[in-house]
């Protein structure tokens, strides 16, 4: 029957999400999910929210959500876009501003939604290889055709770029857009949100999944000039005018209004990621310098797809990408400290093993 499909379902590549296990004692640790429930205000919100008032269609513009996040970082309401998730306002942007025929560039090793996107809206792009240490070649982004897109830090290689490199890039594509994907910039460095009163060509895109503790909610949102925003929502009210739902907005604007929280929770995973990134170099592994809430590993003589295998025999999840350049490696989510203690205990313990096994086989 698939000769009743359209051109458009033909050519999709659908992405393919982490793994999720039926198992209550599942460790997860392979979808870069905050370890931490979200803030206490936010599930007051939620069921305030349960009401008579779900009968009614939410707000098509998602006004006080907008408005809270322009106050928090500083920005005008006209400024600021949100959507069902970052991976709806990404893909909202692939139509908004990038054109079929014009080809964009994005990082050969980085977020696997892109290709995605490119493929179903029929966006030509090239793949930048990465240079050998996974830094991105900034100048090989300069004078796009048709724009950039790349997140920052980098997922999953978890490395970040110092701003004066995205605005390099960003002068070096005026009439073009780019945008930078800030899904992981809040255990990083600064935000490029501070460039889009420079730059009418810049678009950061940010979630609420990661630092916030929603992702079980879908809210992301966009920043940049007014004239992009207006062709975000064009986009978007030709497709879903009610996109993000009354639970999602309230419980969004009360994490915003819970900074105490918010850096609490940030905080113990920034420390968890510096002790994890210690004990997985004592276990043999060499750990990318992460400035996100996963680390990215290889080990020095163990398989990586054998060692996610044998974790996840024992209900515990790692992410592993079967793909040129980064198969040795493994993408580990940041959880709590009592999660990842029993990560390094069954790591170790396979670690003996698979030593053990190639002794045998020497012999």
């Amino acid at each position: 029957m698939v000769k009743l499909w359209s051109s458009m379902a033909k050519r999709a590549m659908p992405y393919i999400p982490g793994e999720q296990l039926n198992r209550a004692d599942t460790v997860k640790l392979n979808t870069n999910e905050n370890p931490y429930p979200p803030s206490p205000s936010v599930v007051e919100a939620i069921r305030g929210e349960t009401g008579d008032a779900l009968r009614l269609y939410p707000s098509p513009t998602a006004d006080r959500l907008r408005s809270t996040i322009a106050d928090y970082y500083g920005v005008k309401d006209d400024e600021v876009f949100v959507g069902n998730g970052s991976d709806e306002v990404i893909a909202f942007s692939f139509m908004a501003f990038f054109e079929p025929g014009r080809t964009i560039r994005i990082p050969d090793i980085t977020y696997s939604f892109y290709p995605v996107y490119a493929k179903l809206f029929n966006i030509p792009y090239e793949a930048v290889p990465l240079n050998e240490d996974f830094t991105l070649p900034i100048e090989s982004f300069y004078q796009s055709e048709g724009g950039v897109i790349f997140p920052n830090p980098n997922a999953p290689t978890s490395l970040y770029i110092d701003l004066k490199y995205i605005e390099h890039i960003v002068e070096e594509n005026r009439g073009r857009v780019v945008v930078i994907d800030e899904a992981y910039i809040d255990f990083a460095g600064a935000s490029a949100v501070g460039l889009i009163r420079k730059y009418n060509n810049l678009l950061v895109v940010q979630t609420m999944s990661k630092s916030r503790s929603l992702a079980g909610m879908r809210v992301g949102f966009a920043i940049g000039h007014p004239s992009l925003m207006e062709a975000l929502t064009r986009v978007k009210d030709s497709f879903n005018s009610y996109p993000i739902d009354r639970l999602a907005m309230v419980a969004a604007e009360a994490s915003f209004k819970d900074q105490v929280y918010f850096e609490k929770t940030r905080r113990a995973i920034l420390v968890t990621r510096e002790q994890a990134k210690k004990r997985l170099t004592e276990l043999g592994f060499d750990v990318l310098p992460s400035q996100t809430n996963f680390l990215f590993a290889t080990h020095l003589t163990a398989d990586a797809e054998e060692l996610s295998v044998r974790l996840k025999n024992d209900g515990i999840l790692v992410r592993h990408f079967n793909s040129p350049r980064i198969e040795r490696y493994l993408r580990i989510t940041v959880g709590t400290n009592d999660q990842m203690a029993i990560l390094y205990e069954r790591l170790q313990l396979h670690l003996k093993n698979i030593g053990d096994l190639s002794v045998q086989k020497l012999l």
